[in-house]
């Protein structure tokens, strides 16, 4: 309904003293406390802090779906501008007439997309949904509409796209679809949680400017929420920091990052990693910790690699993946999601796999697992075969070799206490039992960074990053010797991240644990790695020391990477940046048809580059 208080002219949202809180047993916790905004029409505020400091649950509050999740919300005032100028208070609208400004006036890009598509109908069924409800277009023009929004979004193949199901999707792949969908109903105010954290530098520079663009376009309000400072400096105009529940400084982008006032907004810019940093260096280093009470122990850097056979090796991996379709579901096309992968790992190193959406790291860090099948190649641990083993005596291997998923929420049950979740690993291998195994939950759940009484709640309890250390905890459960970290930290804020990563440096220091450590953060990369392997269409194009590949980078896709890292600076805002304009060829082919394969040549000391070739594949980088 109409609101009698009017915004200014340029206003599209004003929010004033909002207070959330949730029940907890028989009272009611704050999450937010006294916050005020307000937003403009072309205006992108960025809503930055750690995690579980209220930037969510604020942007869900504008939705209305706090209710819906037991919260209980209070506010003087929640105006929003509508499309038709309208303005209306959000606070004051019913169930039925928020469905009506969900999507059309209102739409929110959501931190985890497979909690968020539904996993029975195609993607493009989803988009075309949202088209046909807010814009009025019939079957066929919707479905031409939602091809369109994820060729936007430089889906490749966005035809084939439109049928295919979530769960067959990257991580990266299902969030372009969730972007696509909120995109597409044209909105007065997009609230993006998160948007660009399952994006690899590429695409997360493409998405960006491409919420420029549209922004501009439409006169489009954003609310920008992202622990990603980098992300901060290169696409806000202002910026409100939290800290536990409340507003602590709020400015433009400038003012926030050259001249903050509060110490928590001091600390977040001090950690924030920096490409470059590590130059003249070797080895891992350890990141400095925001709000650190008491100055923390200082460990001199020292090299953990353990001389001698690889723990684990990697020879001509191959994983393609059936594609079927026509009357008879026959298989006619394939994915080669890894082709011809070849490494090793030795105890104490950290390997990181990098590349865009799509490239194949998380197929290869499944494969070790024997999560996913591959059709060539090997995989030795210890000295022995894996991927011959049978089925029944997977078991002992993946007691040491352990996986970080990088959707949390999808990896823990959602009917299970996380308690429970972190000490099913203890009850399957029958290590710990009772109360030895509460106090190795309460060990680890204090290891990265949560409470030991957080173990009787559930995981939609917990925030995203929250989420990410419990999945993290469940992992190290067995004492590992061999973890892969498929975007383990991705979902993390700086502060939470620094403790993680330290934590899995110090646990490689203690006991020795090799890590795949895949990753599109570039900075974090620089960070921790002994390694570094860049992944293209399946394939390895380039592997060699950390301090070869990033000070030395060979390959013009590695130097592609490297120049799309957003800077954490507004005063290189318009600095050229470096983007792969067009559509990357895609990776699926006929059926027996094979994928040419590079071949790798050494240019340094363990230092091996595949020549550039000259076709289509790289003609656009």
């Amino acid at each position: 309904m109409p609101h009698s208080e009017e915004l200014d002219s340029r206003e599209v949202l004003a929010v004033h003293q909002l207070n959330i809180a949730f029940q907890e047993e028989r009272q009611f916790i704050p999450a937010v406390k006294n916050l005020s905004f307000s937003l403009n029409r072309g205006e992108t505020l960025a809503i930055v802090g750690e995690s579980g400091s209220g930037k969510s649950v604020t942007a869900l509050s504008l939705m209305r779906l706090i209710e819906q999740a037991g919260g209980k919300v209070s506010c003087d005032s929640m105006l929003l501008r509508r499309r038709n100028q309208q303005v209306i208070d959000l606070s004051e609208l019913s169930s039925s007439q928020m469905q009506g400004v969900r999507g059309a006036d209102i739409a929110m890009i959501f931190q985890e997309p497979m909690t968020s598509l539904n996993p029975v109908f195609p993607v493009g069924e989803q988009i075309a949904e949202s088209i046909r409800l807010h814009q009025g277009l019939n079957g066929d023009e919707a479905l031409l509409e939602a091809k369109r929004m994820l060729e936007r979004v430089r889906i490749p193949e966005a035809q084939a796209m439109l049928s295919r199901y979530p769960h067959q999707l990257s991580g990266g792949m299902r969030q372009r679809v969730m972007i696509a969908m909120a995109l597409s109903c044209r909105p007065a105010v997009l609230i993006a949680d998160e948007p660009t954290t399952a994006l690899d530098v590429t695409i997360q520079a493409q998405i960006l400017q491409l919420i420029k663009v549209l922004q501009q376009e439409m006169d489009m309000g954003v609310i920008f929420i992202t622990h990603d400072m980098g992300v901060v400096a290169d696409i806000a105009d202002s910026v409100l920091v939290m800290y536990q529940g409340e507003a602590v400084e709020m400015g433009s982008v400038e003012q926030i990052f050259h001249a903050p006032v509060h110490p928590y907004t001091q600390a977040l810019l001090a950690a924030v990693p920096r490409l470059g940093e590590m130059k003249g260096s070797d080895l891992p280093r350890r990141f400095p910790l925001v709000c650190q009470a008491s100055p923390e122990r200082q460990y001199a850097e020292q090299d953990t690699v353990v001389a001698g056979e690889p723990i684990l090796q990697v020879r001509g991996l191959v994983t393609r993946f059936p594609l079927r379709s026509g009357l008879f579901n026959r298989v006619k096309r394939e994915v080669h999601a890894v082709e011809n992968v070849s490494f090793d790992l030795w105890p104490g190193e950290t390997l990181a796999l990098v590349g865009e959406s799509g490239c194949g790291k998380s197929t290869t860090g499944r494969a070790l697992l024997r999560l996913v099948g591959s059709q060539e190649g090997s995989i030795t641990f210890n000295g022995e075969r894996i991927d011959t083993l049978a089925p029944g005596k997977l078991q002992p291997l993946r007691r040491d070799i352990q996986f970080i998923f990088q959707d949390p929420y999808a990896s823990l049950d959602p009917r299970q206490t996380v308690g429970y979740s972190i000490m099913e690993p203890l009850r399957v291998h029958n290590l710990l039992h009772g109360d030895a195994a509460q106090r190795r939950v309460a060990w680890l759940l204090e290891r990265v960074g949560l409470l030991p009484e957080h173990a009787w709640r559930y995981p939609h309890e917990f925030s995203g990053g929250q989420r990410q250390r419990i999945c993290i905890a469940r992992a190290l459960a067995l004492n590992p010797k061999v973890v892969i970290a498929d975007e383990s930290v991705s979902a993390l804020d700086v502060s939470i991240r620094a403790q993680i990563i330290n934590l899995l440096l110090d646990l490689q220091r203690d006991m020795g644990i090799a890590f795949l450590f895949i990753s599109h953060d570039m900075a974090v990369v620089e960070r921790i790695s002994h390694r570094v392997a860049v992944m293209l269409m399946g394939q390895i194009v380039e592997i060699g020391p950390r301090r070869a590949v990033f000070e030395n980078p060979q390959h013009p896709y590695t130097r592609k990477l490297m120049a799309a890292v957003p800077v954490a600076d507004p005063s290189h805002r318009h600095g050229q940046r470096v983007l792969l304009q067009d559509e990357m060829p895609g990776n699926i082919r006929k059926r027996g048809e094979s994928m040419e394969r590079v071949t790798l040549r050494e240019v340094g000391p363990g230092h091996f580059v595949a020549p550039p070739r000259q076709d289509n594949a790289f003609s656009r980088l």
